[in-house]
C-alpha cells in the first residue's frame, strides 16, 4: 500500500516538475522572442533627404512576400552614383524628391524566408542583385530585364537602397556565396558583375586585345573578368597613378594619361597603341565623360567594338564620328547587368588575385557619414569604401588565408 502510494506520489511530483519546466521555458521563450523582436526593429539606415543632406535614421523593417527573403545586411560598398546623388541631389532625370536610402553593392545573411521560397534557407550567406523588374513586359520576357521600363532599382530615387540593417529582396535575386568567399567579396561581386556585363556587351573573347579606360573599381573588375575570359592583352589607362598601381597589381598593363592627352585624340590613340604594342579590338570606357568616350572610340581598331559603361554626360560636340564609321567601329553601351551575378561569383571564387585589396577603407554603419566623405574626397590611395552593418568577419566562415 505504501509502495503504491509512493510510486503514485512520485509520478505526480514528476508531472508537476515537468509542467513547471514547460511553463518556465515558455515564459523564457516569450521574453527572448520579445527581446529579439525589439532588437530587430532597430533598422539603422543611411538616408538621403536632398542635395548634401545625408542622415542616419531608424526605419521600419519591411514585411516580406511569399517569394521574398529578409536579409540581415553584412556590408555595403559605396558606389560613385551614391556619392553623386549625395552631392548633386540627382543623376540626369533621377532626382531626389523624397528621403531615399542609398547603397546597392551588398551582401547579407538570410534571416527570414517567404512561404514559397525553396532556393534559400535561413542562415545562407548571399550576394544581392539590386533591382526589381516587372517580369511581364516585352524586354523582361526576352530576358533583358535590366532594360525593363518598370524597373525599380534600389538606391535610385524614389526606391530605397541597401544601406540599412535589414532589407527584403526577391529570393531569385539573391545568390549563395561559396564558403571560402568573404562577405566583403560578396559585396564586390556587384562591380564585378558590371565587368561581366561590359565584357559580354563588348564581345570580349579568347585572344581579344582589350583597352580599359579608367582604373576605378569597375575598371579593375572589368579587367579581372577579361583575364578570366582569356583576353591576350589588357591595358588600363587613367590619370591617377595610384589607381594604375592598383591595376598593375591585378596583372594588367597600364599607361598614365598626361594633362594634354585629351587635346588631340588621334595623337593620344597612337600613344596608347604604341604602349600597348597592338591596336585593341575591344575598348571599354568605365569613366564616362565626353572626352574619355571620344578617346575610347578613336583608340578602337578597325572593325572593333567600343563599349560605354560609365555614365556619360552632355552631348557630343565637335567630334568627327564619320572617321570611325568608315572604320566600322561598333559603338555600343551597357546599362547595369542581366543574369550576370552567377558568372561574377564564379570568377570571384576562382580568382588568383586577392579581391579584398580593392577595398581601401572600412567603416561601421554608425560612421557612414564619414565613409561618404572619404569616398567623395578621393584622396590618394582611395578605392572602394566599405560600410559594415555588423562587426567585420561576423559572417565570414573562413579567414582569407584559408581560401582554396
Amino acid at each position: 500500500m505504501l509502495s503504491r502510494f509512493s510510486a503514485r506520489n512520485f509520478r505526480s511530483c514528476l508531472k508537476l516538475v515537468s509542467n513547471f519546466q514547460r511553463s518556465f521555458s515558455s515564459k523564457d521563450k516569450k521574453k527572448k522572442d520579445k527581446k529579439d523582436k525589439k532588437e530587430k526593429q532597430e533598422n539603422l539606415a543611411v538616408v538621403l533627404h536632398g542635395k548634401q543632406d545625408l542622415k542616419l535614421e531608424t526605419k521600419p523593417i519591411a514585411k516580406i512576400g511569399p517569394k521574398e527573403v529578409l536579409l540581415a545586411m553584412d556590408c555595403v560598398g559605396i558606389c560613385g552614383t551614391d556619392v553623386h546623388f549625395w552631392q548633386e541631389g540627382r543623376i540626369g532625370p533621377d532626382v531626389v524628391k523624397a528621403p531615399v536610402i542609398l547603397g546597392h553593392e551588398a551582401s547579407g545573411v538570410v534571416c527570414e524566408i517567404g512561404k514559397k521560397v525553396k532556393s534559400l534557407q535561413v542562415g545562407d550567406r548571399v550576394a544581392i542583385e539590386p533591382g526589381k523588374h516587372c517580369r511581364d513586359c516585352e524586354v523582361c520576357r526576352k530576358g533583358r530585364y535590366n532594360l525593363c521600363p518598370f524597373m525599380k532599382f534600389h538606391s535610385c530615387p524614389p526606391i530605397d537602397g541597401l544601406l540599412q540593417r535589414y532589407f527584403k529582396q526577391d529570393a531569385d535575386m539573391c545568390f549563395k556565396l561559396p564558403d571560402h568567399l568573404t562577405m566583403e567579396e560578396g559585396a564586390l561581386c556587384e562591380p564585378l558583375n558590371v565587368g561581366v556585363a561590359a565584357a559580354r556587351m563588348a564581345k570580349v573573347k579568347l585572344n581579344s586585345k582589350v583597352l580599359i579606360v579608367a582604373a576605378g573599381p569597375v575598371g579593375i573588375a572589368t579587367a579581372i573578368v577579361c583575364q578570366a575570359i582569356g583576353a591576350s592583352k589588357i591595358m588600363v589607362i587613367d590619370k591617377k597613378k595610384d589607381r594604375l598601381e592598383m591595376a598593375k597589381g591585378f596583372g594588367n598593363m597600364t599607361m598614365a594619361l598626361e594633362g594634354d592627352d585629351g587635346k588631340d585624340f588621334n595623337k593620344t590613340a597612337k600613344k596608347i597603341h604604341e604602349s600597348m604594342g597592338c591596336i585593341p579590338d575591344k575598348v571599354i570606357d568605365c569613366y564616362g565623360s565626353q572626352e574619355s568616350f571620344k578617346l575610347s572610340i578613336r583608340s578602337t581598331g578597325w572593325g572593333g567594338t567600343c563599349c560605354l559603361v560609365g555614365m556619360a554626360s552632355g552631348n557630343f560636340t565637335n567630334f568627327p564620328l564619320m572617321d570611325d564609321v568608315m572604320r566600322e567601329v561598333l559603338i555600343t553601351a551597357n546599362f547595369r547587368y542581366c543574369n550576370d551575378y552567377p558568372p561574377a561569383i564564379a570568377i570571384a571564387a576562382q580568382s588568383k588575385y586577392d579581391l579584398l585589396k580593392m577595398i581601401s577603407h572600412h567603416f561601421d554603419i554608425e560612421d557612414a557619414l564619414c565613409a561618404f566623405e572619404t569616398a567623395h574626397k578621393q584622396e590618394e590611395g582611395t578605392m572602394k569604401v566599405m560600410v559594415h552593418m555588423v562587426p567585420r568577419d561576423t559572417n565570414n566562415k573562413k579567414s582569407k588565408d584559408d581560401k582554396c
